[in-house]
C-alpha cells in the first residue's frame, strides 16, 4: 500500500469526520459527547490554517485513511513555541504505519517552523498511543486526574512532551 501524506483540502472533511465521529463515538481519543458535521470540521481547520498551523491527510488509491495536525497549546504569547497536536488513523487502517508517517511529518514541519516543544494529550488508559508516542521520543510529563468524563467514569489526561531542539 502506497501511503501518500500531504496538505489537507476541503474534500478530505467528510472522510476526516468520519474517523472522528467513529472515535467519538466508540473510545475515549476524543472527550467530545456529540459526533461533528462536515461543516463544525471545516471551520476547526480552516482557524488552524488561517493562524499558520499545517493539516495534513494520509491518503492511499485517492482516500484519506488518516490526519493529523498542530495549533497553539495555550493563548498566552509566552506559549507561541509550544504547540499540542493530534493524529488519528481509520479504524481499519491501524497498524500499517499511517501514523507514523503523520507523527513524523508534523514533527518536520514543526521544526521547519521552529517551535521548540510538541504535547500530546492522551487519554490515560489509551497505551497504545502512549507508546506511540514514546517511540518518537515524547516522555511523560503530568498526570492529570479526572479532566474528563465519558462513558459513565472519569478520565484522566496523560501529558506528553517532546522537545524539537
Amino acid at each position: 500500500m502506497e501511503i501518500k501524506i500531504r496538505p489537507y483540502q476541503i474534500a478530505d472533511c467528510q472522510a476526516i469526520v468520519d474517523i472522528i465521529n467513529y472515535n467519538i463515538l466508540h473510545s475515549t481519543a476524543l472527550y467530545d459527547y456529540h459526533p461533528r458535521t462536515v461543516a463544525q470540521q471545516e471551520t476547526i481547520f480552516q482557524e488552524k490554517i488561517d493562524k499558520g498551523f499545517p493539516v495534513i491527510v494520509a491518503e492511499t488509491n485517492g482516500k484519506v485513511i488518516g490526519f493529523g495536525y498542530y495549533s497553539e497549546f495555550r493563548f498566552r504569547e509566552a506559549y507561541k513555541f509550544t504547540v499540542e497536536h493530534s493524529v488519528y488513523v481509520a479504524q481499519d487502517c491501524h497498524g500499517k504505519g499511517i501514523g507514523k508517517l503523520l507523527m513524523q511529518a508534523l514533527i518536520d514541519l514543526a521544526k521547519q517552523q521552529k517551535l521548540h516543544t510538541m504535547i500530546a494529550v492522551i487519554d490515560s488508559e489509551n497505551q497504545s498511543s502512549v507508546a506511540f508516542h514514546e517511540q518518537f521520543g515524547f516522555e511523560t510529563v503530568g498526570l492529570l486526574k479526572e479532566t474528563g468524563f465519558k462513558f459513565n467514569r472519569w478520565l484522566h489526561s496523560q501529558f506528553m512532551q517532546l522537545v524539537l531542539e
